[in-house]
C-alpha cells in the first residue's frame, strides 16, 4: 500500500518544519521526512538570535532587514517562552567605524519595521556603566541596542509538533532516497533507519535539504540552475566573562562583528566565524584557528582575554546560502531564495537556498502560497497570530511566577528552565506530578524520567545527544554520570 499526501518536505530543519505548519495548517495534507534529528545540523548550530542584522545595513540588504525586524515582534508574540528580548551593547573604538555612522546605522535600526515591545537604541558612557565593566578601560563610548534570543533547536521541535497535532506526519532518522514524478504527482522512496523501504506518494515536493539541498535534487531528478555555497560558523562556550543578562557584539579588526551572549546561566557564547567550508557539513567541526580567532576578537575589546584551554564546548553550523557570487564569505547574502521547477504535464518541486532562522516563518509563508498555488490550495496565511506549542501566555516573568505558585516543589533554576522550554505545556508535562518522588528516576541537572517520557512521545527523541544538545543543552550542566545512564536508558 503506498500512502499518499499532497506534500512531501524534505529536511527537517527550521525551515522544513515551518513549511511543514503552515503547509498543514492551510489544509495541505504534508508528510516531513528527516535523515537524522530535528534541528540535526545547521538549525540547532546557529548563534541563537532573532535579529534584522545590523551589519547588512551596510550591504543595504533593506529589505531583508526590514523583514527580520518585523519578524521580531511575531516570534515574541507567538512564542514567548523560547524567544525573549536581549539588550546588546556596541563598544566604540575610533579606529573602526566613526560614531555618527553608528548612531545612523541604529536610527535606521529602530525604525526601518514598526517596534512595540522592545526599547530603542541608546549612547553608554562605558566608565560609569554597568555595561561597561567588563571592557578595557580605553573604550570610552558604547551604544546599546535591542534584538532577542531564541532556543533555536525548540523552535524546529515546536513547528514540527504544532504540524503533526494538525495531521501531518513527521518522519525522523528516514532519508529520501529517490523519486520519480508524472504529471500526476512524485512516487519517492523513503528508507528507514533499519533499512526497510517505504513509498509514498505526493502531488508536490518540497527541498528544504539546507546543506544537502543539491543532493536532494539529484536524487529527485530535479532540474536547477542556482547552487549553494557552503559558509561555517563556528562557536565557542566559555566559562562566563562577566556578569549580567547583556550580550556585546564587538566590531573586529577585519571589519566583520563578534557576539558574546550570557549562555545557559554560568557561560559565554562566542561566535561566528564566516569560513567556506568543504565536504559534508555533517563534519563540520570548530578549527583551532577559528577558536583563536574568536578568542582574539574578545581579548581585543574585554578586560579579560579568554584562552582556548578555557573552552568547554564548541559548535559549528553550516550555513547553504545562496550563491550569489561574493568574494568575501561575509558579503554573501543571507536572504532566502525559492525557485520552482514544475515543467509542462510534471508535478512541481520547490527548493530552498538561503535563508536565516529570524525569517523562517515569512519564508515558510511564501513557499506554502507558492505550492498552494500550483496544488489549487492556497489557503490563507495564518502563522502570524497562531501560537506556537506552548507560548499561549502573555508576560514570561508573570507566567513564571504562577508557574512557581502552583509548582513549589521544583527548584527555581529548575523551575525556570522547564518553563522556557515548554511554556503552557509545562503542566501537561507534569502530567499531575504534586512533588519530586512523582517525577521518575533523577538523571542529574534537574532532568528526571517524566521530562524524558515526554520528549520521547511527543518530541521525536531517539538518543541521549537528541536529549542533551538539542531538545535541552543539559550536555552543559548534567553529571557524567548521569549522561551515561541517559544513554544506556535510551540504548546508546
Amino acid at each position: 500500500m503506498t500512502d499518499s499526501f499532497d506534500l512531501l518536505i524534505i529536511g527537517g530543519g527550521v525551515n522544513g518544519a515551518g513549511i511543514a505548519r503552515d503547509a498543514q495548517g492551510r489544509g495541505i495534507s504534508t508528510c516531513l521526512v528527516e535523515r537524522g534529528d530535528l534541528a540535526g545540523a545547521t538549525s540547532s548550530n546557529s548563534s541563537k538570535l532573532i535579529h534584522g542584522g545590523l551589519r547588512y545595513l551596510e550591504l543595504y540588504e533593506f529589505r531583508l532587514v526590514r523583514e527580520a525586524l518585523a519578524e521580531r515582534e511575531v516570534l515574541l508574540r507567538i512564542a514567548p517562552h523560547i524567544v525573549w528580548p536581549m539588550r546588546f551593547v556596541l563598544p566604540h573604538r575610533p579606529e573602526m567605524r566613526p560614531r555618527w555612522m553608528i548612531r545612523a546605522g541604529l536610527f535606521l535600526y529602530d525604525h526601518l519595521a514598526r517596534r512595540v515591545s522592545l526599547p530603542g537604541a541608546e549612547s553608554i558612557p562605558t566608565g560609569c556603566h554597568r555595561y561597561g565593566e567588563p571592557l578595557k578601560d580605553e573604550i570610552a563610548a558604547a551604544f546599546a541596542y535591542s534584538d532577542c534570543w531564541v532556543e533555536d533547536s525548540r523552535l524546529v521541535v515546536l513547528n514540527a509538533r504544532d504540524a503533526a497535532q494538525r495531521g501531518a506526519e513527521i518522519l525522523v532518522r528516514t532519508s529520501f532516497v529517490g523519486a520519480d514524478r508524472d504529471a500526476e504527482g512524485w512516487t519517492c522512496r523513503l528508507q528507514a533507519e533499519d533499512g526497510s523501504i517505504r513509498t509514498v506518494r505526493a502531488r508536490a515536493l518540497v527541498n528544504a535539504a539546507g546543506p544537502w539541498v543539491m543532493q536532494a535534487q539529484g536524487a529527485a531528478h530535479a532540474l536547477a540552475n542556482d547552487r549553494v555555497r557552503l559558509i561555517r560558523g563556528s562557536h565557542i562556550v566559555l566559562p562566563a566573562l562577566y556578569e549580567g543578562d547583556q550580550a556585546y557584539i564587538l566590531q573586529n579588526d577585519d571589519r566583520r562583528v563578534v557576539f558574546v551572549i550570557p549562555y545557559e546561566g554560568r557561560f559565554s557564547l562566542v561566535g561566528t566565524t564566516d569560513i567556506p567550508h568543504e565536504g559534508d557539513a555533517r563534519d563540520a567541526r570548530c578549527s583551532p584557528e577559528e577558536a583563536a580567532y574568536l578568542c582574539a576578537a574578545v581579548a581585543k575589546q574585554f578586560k579579560r582575554t579568554p584562552r582556548p584551554e578555557e573552552i568547554v564546548w564548541t559548535y559549528s553550523g553550516v550555513r547553504p546560502l545562496h550563491d550569489d557570487g561574493a568574494d568575501n564569505p561575509s558579503a554573501v547574502t543571507r536572504d532566502y531564495v525559492l525557485k520552482t521547477d514544475a515543467p509542462a504535464g510534471q508535478a512541481p518541486v520547490l527548493t530552498i537556498y538561503g535563508g536565516k532562522i529570524t525569517t523562517y516563518r515569512r519564508l515558510a509563508e511564501e513557499a506554502t502560497g507558492k505550492i498552494g498555488t500550483l496544488l489549487g490550495r492556497e489557503g490563507t496565511p495564518w502563522t502570524g497570530t497562531a501560537a506556537l506549542p506552548g507560548g499561549d501566555f502573555t508576560g514570561l516573568l508573570a507566567f513564571e511566577q504562577e508557574m512557581a505558585r502552583r509548582h513549589p516543589w521544583i527548584e527555581r533554576t529548575t523551575l525556570a528552565r522547564l518553563v522556557r522550554a515548554y511554556g503552557s505545556d509545562l503542566d501537561a508535562m507534569l502530567d499531575g506530578a504534586s512533588g519530586a518522588n512523582a517525577m521518575g528516576e533523577d538523571y542529574g541537572a534537574g532532568f528526571t524520567e517524566r521530562e524524558l517520557d515526554w520528549l520521547v512521545a511527543k518530541e521525536w527523541a531517539r538518543s541521549a545527544d537528541d536529549v542533551l544538545w538539542r531538545r535541552s543543552k543539559l550536555g552543559l550542566h548534567m553529571p557524567g554520570e548521569g549522561q551515561e545512564r541517559l544513554r544506556r536508558r535510551l540504548g546508546a
